[in-house]
């Protein structure tokens, strides 16, 4: 490392990073914690329509990003890449503020092509500001996270705040601003990031070379080496049981919202709550934990639990917090309205969980997958949320039809189910990983 001034011990770079991916997530999960409220109450959508038209929204958010890293490995670059995509996310929020429903399809395409260009290549920033080998590379991943949730905490205060009691679409151009806001901050600080774009740079020149001599100095490209296979193949791995917990956890945007907006006394303290507050408790105790969280990996070094072994333990806790939001699903289907700290309670359990996987997730894709690829790869490990987000949003649609204690119940089966089986599979699932934790 130089001697320029450090980010909590970290990059500087790492301080540019974690405000521009907190302001683009202020303008997302702003955006996002009333979306659904919006299509039902202000459109008058049926609970399948807004479900289908949210959940086509949300998932393919994250089906992009594999779009996004080929985009910037072959062409334009991770730099380059951030910066075309928070423009036009930037774009697709001030779209949203007008009315009409061609105004909102086309606001929501343009935020679903913005974030493919920006999600995976601001990931492979933060791990190009680490030389291979550093372990404080799973810390700085969890301080990153921090800023996402930062951002994905104040967004539905304000942005929601806006939308359910002045209106709707201020809340829409809110959200925007936020992203203008996160735009601005990634030109500032653009000299903090060049070692990170030297550095990847310098892999991919350096993998090019290795490929060109392997393939008789022709210039040629050789194909993945067994051990990329076999790398790819743990991420492969990890990615299906990523999704299962995905399909758990995003219900907070879709059947949770609902839920709180029908079932849960919105009140605390004598303080009037809205349901798309909500959404900003996971991101609170994100905030709250991340610092901890970061602590204990660097405290526990080469102790500390390998990285599926974390995905096991996310998964369990996101099935707790189910399990636990049974007993409410039952008051509330007896005509009570529940407290608030029911989901409130949830939300702390699940995010012990998100902190084992979602942070630790992008600092494995770092490692593992091969340096001309890793955009890519990462791309491919981002449609885990594609996926879970497709369950999240299958699943609000049987928010008024099926009990909800049932569907609290399968939630919490299946994925405390799949926490189970993959610690069966860790030693297998790490040999694939070839030495890498």
């Amino acid at each position: 490392m130089n001697d320029e001034r450090k980010f909590f011990g970290h990059p500087r770079g790492l301080a540019t990073l974690f405000f521009t991916e907190m302001w683009e997530r202020f303008s997302y999960y702003g955006m996002r914690g009333f979306l659904i409220l919006y299509m039902t109450k202000a459109l008058a959508f049926t609970d399948t329509q807004a479900s289908n038209a949210y959940t086509m929204y949300v998932s393919s958010v994250w089906l992009t990003p594999i779009l996004g890293g080929l985009i910037a490995d072959a062409w334009l670059g991770q730099y380059r890449s951030v910066l075309l995509g928070g423009i036009i996310i930037a774009l697709g929020h001030f779209t949203l503020a007008f009315h009409g429903l061609p105004f909102l399809y086309a606001g929501l395409a343009l935020i679903v092509i913005g974030t493919g260009l920006l999600k995976p290549n601001i990931s492979t920033l933060v791990g190009g500001l680490y030389e291979p080998g550093d372990e404080r590379r799973d810390a700085g991943f969890s301080l990153f996270y921090m800023g996402i949730n930062l951002g994905a905490f104040l967004g539905p205060i304000v942005a929601g705040r806006i939308a359910e009691g002045i209106d709707w679409h201020l809340g829409f151009a809110c959200a925007g601003f936020g992203m203008i806001l996160g735009l601005t901050q990634y030109v500032l600080g653009r000299r903090h990031l060049q070692p990170a774009v030297e550095r990847i740079a310098a892999q991919k020149a350096a993998r090019r070379a290795a490929d060109a001599t392997a393939a008789g100095g022709q210039g040629g490209r050789s194909p993945l080496t067994a051990d990329d296979w076999r790398r790819i193949s743990a991420v492969f791995v990890l990615f299906i049981f990523a999704s299962l917990f995905w399909g758990a956890y995003e219900q907070a945007g879709s059947t949770l919202t609902l839920f709180a907006d029908r079932y849960v006394h919105l009140e605390l303290l004598g303080l009037r709550l809205y349901a798309s507050w909500f959404v900003s408790v996971q991101a609170a105790f994100v905030i709250l934990l991340s610092p901890l969280f970061a602590w204990l990996w660097v405290r526990l070094g080469p102790r500390q639990p390998s990285s599926p072994a974390k995905f096991a333990i996310a998964l369990l806790f996101v099935g707790l917090a189910f399990l636990l939001l049974i007993p409410a699903g039952s008051l509330a289907q007896q005509g009570i309205k529940v407290s608030p700290l029911w989901l409130i309670a949830a939300y702390f359990i699940q995010e012990l969980g998100e902190l084992c996987l979602s942070p630790v997730g992008l600092s494995l894709v770092t490692k593992v997958a091969p340096v001309k690829l890793v955009s890519f790869v990462m791309g491919i490990f981002f449609l885990s949320n594609f996926l879970g987000n497709l369950l999240a949003g299958w699943s609000a649609r049987f928010v008024s039809t099926v009990p909800l204690v049932t569907l609290f119940g399968v939630t919490a089966a299946v994925t405390i189910g799949a926490g189970l089986v993959l610690f069966l599979l860790l030693r297998p699932v790490r040999s694939l990983m070839g030495g890498v934790r």
